[in-house]
Formats: C-alpha cells, structure tokens, sequence
C-alpha cells in the first residue's frame, strides 16, 4: 500500500508544483521529513527548492525573539521565587535537594497549564477551595464524605490535617510563584515551551512578522492527532486566515464510529474544532487491505527478541528500501537485547539496520567512569578518604588505561594492607589519570570543571592511543556538550548550592544523554520507539513487548492536579493515554500487509504477563486474520555427573602428593580434615592449587574473628607465663584487654599491631564480639587456676608412617598449638575455637567416614597437636581440650572435655582411644595417596560451605 507520507507529497507537488519552497512543513517529530523529501525527489525527479521543515516545538519557538529556557534554568529560578514567597510568609526556606522533586512536578504543571490555556489562577483557587473543604468537612458522615473526596482523590483517604494545611498553603502560593516565574524568566530572556504556546495562540494574527514569512506559500501540518488547546487554537485561526493546510493520517474504521478510542482525537479536532482534513475522501484501508496478523506469546521480557530471526529472516535477504520493514519497541528496554538477536550480515551478506532510538549513556563504559568520579567526590569530601571498592573499580575500569602490571601492583599493596578506605592524598600521589580523577572539588562551580577535565584527558589519551571506539566518540563529543551547557546554565545559580547537590544534578542530567546509533534512515530494517513511527507507514510490522500496562500505559505521570481537576479545565488524563496509543497501533496496521504483535507472558515487576488490551480489541472486532504462536521455553537441568578426579594416570597429581611422601610438603591439620570431610575439596586446595580470591571488605570474616581472639590470648598470657597463673593476676591483667584486643585486630586486619586508628561501625561490633570471647575464656581459665603454661602459639611436627601398596611411608604433619598448659600434673593441649565445633563424637570408625555425618573436625585437629606435641616433647598422657567459646557456658553442651556416649575423653578413655584414633588416620593416609580417584563425599552437609562447589557439579 502507498505510505501516508507518499500521498502527502503528491498531493503537494499538485499543488504548488514550483512554489513548494515558499511552504513550511510541520511534523510532531524529526523524523518523517526524511521521508517526505525522499517521496518529493522521486516524484519531481530532478534537482528543487526543498520547503521548510519544522518539529510544532521549532516551528512555535520561531515565533519570538526569546529563547526556551531549558529545565535546570527553570528550576534555578523557581527554587529562588519560591524561597522568597516562603519568606515574605515568614517560613523556613526549603533547600535545594528537598525542593528539586516537588520543582519536577511543579513545572510539568505550569508546562501543562499554558499549553492548554488554563487560568492558572483559578484553577489554584479551585484547589485551595477544596482542600480547605476536606478539612473543614470532618463532621460528615463517610458516605457524604466520599461523595466530597472525589474532588481530591489524592488525598482525601483519612485525616491528614498537617499535610492539607501544607498543601492549602501551597495552592494559595501558586498563583503568584506562577507569575513571579514566568516574569522571572522573561526578564532574563528566556519562555518556556508551554509559554510560547500561550502567547502565541492568544491572538496568532498579531504575530506578522513571523505569519508573513509564509506569505508566498502554506504553513503545512501533516500527520497530528491529539492537539493541546493552545494548538488546537493556533490552528484554528492559522486556518481562518487561509495560512495553513491540515493533512490528518486517518481512516474511517475508527473515526467514524464514536465507539473507537482510536479516533478520539481526530473526531475533536475535525468535528468539535473545525479543522479541514486534506484527505477527508479516503477509502478505508483497515477495512479493504489485506491484513496478516501474528500474536507470539513469549515467556520472559529478553526472550521476546529473540523471536526476531524467525519473523525477520525474509527480510534479511530482502534488498528493498523505504518504508518495507519496522521493529517497534513498545518497551524501550529490549532494544539491547534486540540489537544483541539481529545479526549484521546473514547468508554472507550485510544486514541493513537503522536503530532510531539512542543509545543511552548510562549504559555505557563512559557513563560508569563519570558516575564512579561522582561517588569517588562524595566520598572524598565526606572524609577525606575514598572506599577500596571504588578504587578497585577505579583500577579495573577500561577506561582507566592502567596496564595489567599496574593494576596488578597497586591491587597487591591494597589487598595486602586490607585497607577498607584509602586516604585521598595517597591517590593523588600517583599522578597521571589518579590525579586528575582524585583532584578534590573545592566549590560548586568546579563540579562541571573538574569532570570535564578528567574526560578530556581519557579521551585525548584513547585518541592519542587509536582505541577510540566510534560510538564511544559520540558517547565523549555528547557528553561534553551537555558538561559544557550545564556549566553555562549553573554558573549563575549554583555558588551557594550544596556540592552533593549539583553533583546529582549532572549525574541526572548525565543519564538522559543518548546518540542515535549507526545506518541508514532510508533503508533497511527500522528499529524505533512507538512515538518514532508516526506519519511513517511500513509493509512489515513487528511490535515487541505488546503488554498491557506498557501500551497504553497505566500512569499519566506525576501531577498535584487531581483527575477531577484536569476533567474540569481539559488537561489530559489517563484515557488519553488509551486513545494515543491505539491511534498510533491503528495507523501502523492500516496500510501494513504483516502486523506481528510480541508480549510477555510471565508476570513479573515489570509486567501483567497480559497482552495489551488493544489486541483483544482488535481481535474481537477487526476480522483480521490472526494466528497465533506460543513459544514455550522448556527449562532442563543438566542431569548430575558425578566428578571424581583420577590420581594415578595424572603425573601432576602424582608429582604433586610425592612430594608430601619425600617431606618437600608438610600436611596440615586442617589439610587433612578437609580431605576427611570432602576428598574433593583437598584436591582443588592442595593439589590444583585453586584460591579463593582475597577481597578487602568492611565485613570482618568468621575465620578473621577466631584469628583476632587467639592473637589476644597470645598477647595476653605473654607476660604471665613466667610463673604460675593465678585468679588474681588474671583479674589484674584483665585491665589491658581492651588495648590488647585493639592490637590484635590491627596486627590481624592491617598487618600493623600498632596502628593507630579510628574504629567505625562493623569494626566496633567486632571489638565487641571479640571482648566477650576473651572474657568468657578468661572465666573459665580462672576456675581451672592454679595452672603452668609451657607454651604459645607453638609450631609442632611429627612424622606419621602408613603402609602404601606393600611399602611404609610416611608424611610431616605440622601445626600451631594455641597453648599448652600443666595443671596437677597433666599437661593440656588447648585449642580455641570461635564456630559451631562440637565436644561430643560418635567413635573413632566415624571420625574419619568421609561419607558419614559424625566427623567432627575439631576433635581430629586436636588429637593431631596432641600426638605431634606427644612426639616432639617425649611426653605421654597428654589430654586436649577445646575451648569452644559459643557454647562453653552451656551447662548441657558446654566444657573442654570431648565425649562419647557421656564418656569424657580423659585418662584412660583417652589412652584407649590414642591408638584407635592413630590406625585410622593411617588408612585415611593410605587412602589419600593410595585411592585411585579423588571424589566428593556422599554428605551434602561435609561440603555445605565448600567454595569448590561448582566445580563439582553439586
């Protein structure tokens, strides 16, 4: 079918054949003139005089001499007005921040009311009346009082009388703020758009000098539908003054039947208004067309994009230009994934692609670099220190252009000094990029300054560097036209403000940026928004995220107009919304051959999970032929396959478990619980050599806690080893612990026992923690006193011997034991423990079950020091304990001692158990070096915690 925009242009052609130049033509958006001067040059076939091409903004704003101000400048001075009327009442100013979302609203109003020629006054009054009737009307009963709040729907639920004395205050401001703005404004130079409208259709004849520019030829409107009051106006008498020509895009199958909200619009502005549709003798296309419709019900928001390739693939190969193929986001956010499905060439050949809509600069790495240079400022000027985090961030950013070496280096230093904040000047001492990343903002204005200085120099080293990416280019150039606009408009209004203030305004302004992506306008598949595609007409239409609540969609937007309000004076309410989006699906599908309609299924935040509402009209009562296509996206889980790792055809593990054989390695207690509890795990521990790797946060870890507790201990029995432990000199030296605990956690945290610091918020709760560990400790060893300690934190080995395949090896175990004591004549191995240890244990057999549930890790740990502490001294009839400091005041689960069914493992039971306890662990050894596969244990609960999980596949 022929395009609007190709009848638009034959008609004009017929009409003023060579005189065209002297017309202006006047579209809703940018985008149709293209296609009306590709119309025009095929139908004169040779070089002409084009006519004028104006967006209704454009077109207006020429009709006088101020310019239009943009939003912040609007806020400025409404932020100012509005100060000074709070204070002529003798009330507190309002700040900057507090005012900047009630500013938003309150302009979006002002914008609507001069569009739509409201008397802003009385509708103020109108307002002021009502609230003062909602609180003034408390004695009705609820049936007269809800007949009353229809009036005020916002805010008529309960008795709010602080927040409706507010708003009577503030509806009684408004007229005057209104005025005082608007004069504001237009002492600076400056109107608003909605002002334009205002003055403009007041008397539109009085305007000559601009009305006389068009003396020779027409003002042309082609393709509106719903028309502001001040529009409806301008054109009204535009029309009476025989200057304007009216191309309306409309078909009778919804503008004839008062039933169909698609039409609304045009019914008004032809019958109620008056306008003259050029086109008024048109057949109905909806009605006489060929018109193929496919509705594919998809399951999930990014899945409907990927039923592109199979709607588009003809049209891959298809080498027709203009006005063929269409994808339409009804929901901007699946323009990613869809450029992410459509391919850039197909069968060898390149896909022609034209993407309308922006590329937004928030989602690009640019945007992540100046937003981290904001956040990086708040922090700094919050404490003179930046979070390591950002500085991470900082580090790893592409941007950054710090070679892998560099990060490396500087991450090390970091990691190894775990340094939560880093102090400002530190940074600052790198120079190059750190230095003008970090340069501290000392005033508002340098906000803007500073941030255009940091992107100027990544870009001219990209640049310098030939690493420029095209869209990054845009991205930069675009970027530092708004930096520059900001700077203009803030330079005026913003030496008192806040800093953190003005850096939210550029980080909001910032995210507003985009740039239209690569290709053709003419040519090829067209990927745009909704409102991108009116006046353009093409064959194949697919809409994505066709859902109800989207298209139309379900809020008007924010306003302190009531509904009831808006109905009264002609503002747009929310079935305005419903009657704008079927026009624009309607026009779409009346000169279309294949509509396809894509929506969501599932019901998320985002979603109904319902298709719009317009579907199920059209499929009630437009006699299409529809077919209908589900795609269902079968979710499997990958069948479990259970891994185990071969030992004895992999030289590397071979190579790797002799060397604990040949003493090169030493095992470790907590090695070999590990292999105990998960054989697996001791694989990708001790034999792969697989880290987990070491993160600086403000979150002190468990394991980091029971460090810091066995350092105060360390640091508490130092000086009172020397002679026998007392009740009395524990209770004297309990006056150092909390300097002690200090100490620790800084030798712990920071590798530096005597740093000097300010402790904040996580780490105060940890000093806390770790001071009733200490005391609960310390009120044990006070009951077992007197007693002798031999030694601290002592390092012990011993060598264990197993049979291997007929052979006796054996490996060096080694270990640190937290404290040896002697107390009547038994010397203690004593092990502290901060987690969920146990005292009690089933038997020997089960200690070492990798594939049972009564492994107790503690237990194998401690009789480990005890049996290498036995070796090392020459002693016997050593006893372990265990200071579990969670549950060692229970009366039912606590003590030192380890039991078996009630049985204390001391004395004999212990002696009993030594010999038990050292055969098994030399099968375990045997098994370690012996079994031909390392496997995951049975239990889910031995590898709970595991962080080789994945690896696994459990």
């Amino acid at each position: 079918m022929k395009p609007f925009l190709q009848e638009v242009a034959e008609d004009l052609v017929v009409r003023f054949g060579n005189e065209l130049e002297n017309c202006a033509i006047v579209f809703n958006n940018k985008r149709p003139s293209a296609y009306l001067q590709k119309h025009f040059a095929d139908i004169i076939g040779k070089p002409f005089f084009s006519p004028a091409f104006f967006t209704i903004q454009e077109f207006f704003a020429c009709s006088t001499s101020y310019k239009i101000a943009d939003f912040y400048l609007q806020f400025f001075t409404l932020h100012r007005i509005y100060n000074q009327l709070l204070a002529e009442e003798k009330l507190e100013t309002i700040s900057s921040h507090k005012f900047f979302p009630l500013a938003k609203i309150i302009l979006s109003d002002f914008n609507q009311i001069d569009a739509d020629l409201v008397d802003a006054g009385k509708l103020y009054r109108d307002l002021e009346d009502i609230s003062v009737i909602n609180q003034d009307f408390d004695y009705l009963s609820p049936e007269q009082y809800q007949f009353l709040s229809q009036f005020w729907t916002s805010y008529s639920e309960g008795k709010h009388k602080k927040q409706q004395e507010l708003f009577i205050k503030m509806w009684r401001r408004m007229p005057k703020l209104y005025n005082k703005f608007h004069s504001a404004l237009k002492e600076q130079g400056y109107l608003t758009n909605g002002s334009v409208y205002r003055h403009l259709a007041d008397d539109i004849t009085s305007h000559q000098e601009f009305i006389s520019n068009f003396d020779k030829g027409k003002i042309i409107f082609v393709g509106f539908n719903a028309l502001s009051s001040a529009e409806a106006k301008i054109f009204t008498q535009l029309q009476e003054a025989e200057k304007a020509l009216f191309y309306f895009d409309a078909d009778s199958y919804y503008l004839d039947d008062v039933a169909q909200e698609a039409g609304l619009f045009l019914r008004k502005n032809l019958n109620q208004i008056g306008l003259k549709n050029e086109f008024s003798e048109r057949e109905s296309l909806m009605k006489t067309g060929e018109h193929s419709v496919n509705v594919f019900k998809i399951q999930g928001q990014s899945a409907q994009a990927k039923i592109l390739n199979n709607i588009l693939e003809q049209d891959y190969t298809n080498t027709e230009t203009v006005g063929k193929t269409v994808v339409v986001l009804a929901d901007e956010s699946l323009l990613i994934p869809t450029l992410q499905t459509i391919p850039t060439s197909y069968n060898g050949s390149a896909i022609d692609l034209n993407v309308t809509m922006g590329f937004a600069l928030s989602t690009s790495s640019i945007f992540g670099l100046v937003d981290l240079w904001l956040t990086s400022q708040l922090e700094i000027l919050q404490s003179d220190k930046v979070t390591y985090k950002n500085v991470e961030a900082f580090l790893t950013h592409p941007l950054s252009g710090l070679s892998q070496k560099m990060r490396d280096k500087i991450l090390t230093a970091l990691l190894d000094e775990n340094q939560v904040e880093i102090d400002h000047k530190r940074l600052l001492r790198q120079s190059g990029l750190f230095e003008v990343f970090y340069r501290k903002i000392e005033t508002p204005q340098s906000v803007v300054t500073n941030l255009l200085e940091v992107l100027e120099f990544v870009l001219t080293r990209l640049s310098n560097a030939k690493t420029l990416k095209k869209i990054d280019a845009e991205l930069f150039v675009k970027t530092i036209q708004e930096l520059n606009r900001l700077h203009d408009t803030f330079n005026n209004h913003i030496g008192k403000e806040e800093i953190p203030f003005v850096i939210y305004l550029v980080q909001k302004s910032l995210q507003a940026i985009a740039v239209p992506l690569s290709g053709d306008i003419l040519n090829g598949i067209q990927v745009m928004g909704l409102l991108e595609t009116r006046n353009l007409n093409f064959d194949k239409v697919v809409i994505l995220g066709f859902n109800e609540g989207i298209i139309p969609k379900s809020s008007i937007g924010n306003s302190f107009i009531p509904d009831s309000i808006r109905r009264v004076y002609g503002l747009p309410v929310l079935e305005n919304l419903d009657a704008i989006s079927s026009y624009m699906v309607y026009r779409l599908m009346q000169r279309a051959k294949n509509i396809n309609f894509v929506y969501n299924s599932l019901t998320d935040e985002s979603t109904s999970g319902e298709a719009s509402r317009i579907l199920k009209q059209l499929e009630y009562e437009s006699g299409f032929n529809f077919t209908y296509n589900e795609l269902n996206l079968e979710v499997k889980t990958e069948q479990f396959k259970d891994v185990q790792i071969e030992k004895k055809d992999n030289a590397f593990i071979q190579e790797t478990l002799q060397k604990y054989l040949d003493k090169k390695k030493i095992l470790s207690p907590s090695a070999l619980t590990q292999y105990i509890s998960n054989p697996i795990d001791f694989f990708f521990n001790y034999v792969a050599g697989i880290k987990e790797p070491k993160e600086i946060s403000a979150v002190v870890e468990a394991n980091e806690i029971g460090s810091i507790l066995h350092k105060v201990m360390e640091y508490f029995y130092e000086d009172l080893r020397s002679a026998e432990i007392t009740d009395v000199r524990i209770k004297e030296r309990r006056k150092v612990v909390p300097q002690l605990i200090q100490k620790a956690f800084n030798a712990v945290m920071f590798n530096h026992p005597d740093k000097v610091m300010e402790y904040k918020g996580m780490q105060k709760v940890i000093l806390a923690i770790v001071d009733a560990y200490v005391n609960i400790i310390l009120n044990q060893d006070i009951s077992q006193t007197p007693f002798t300690i031999i030694s601290l934190e002592q390092k012990v080995e011993a060598e264990i011997s197993f049979q291997l395949n007929g052979k006796e090896e054996s490996v060096k175990i080694f270990g640190y034991i937290d404290r040896v004591d002697v107390k009547d004549g038994v010397t203690k191995i004593v092990d502290y423990k901060t987690g969920s240890d146990k005292l009690a244990f089933k038997d020997v057999d089960e200690l070492f079950n990798s594939d049972g549930k009564h492994i107790n890790k503690a237990l194998i740990q401690t009789l480990l020091y005890t049996y290498a502490y036995e070796q090392s001294a020459g002693k016997t009839c050593v006893e372990p304990n265990l200071y579990i400091v969670k549950t060692m005041n229970d009366p039912i689960y606590g003590g030192v001692w380890f039991k078996s069914n009630r049985q204390v493992l001391r004395g004999d039971f212990l002696e009993e158990i030594k010999p038990l306890f050292l055969a098994k662990l030399r099968e375990k050894l045997a098994e370690l070096f012996g079994a031909p596969y390392f496997k995951a244990s049975e239990v889910p609960d031995n590898y709970k915690y595991s962080i080789y999980k994945t690896l696994f596949g459990r």
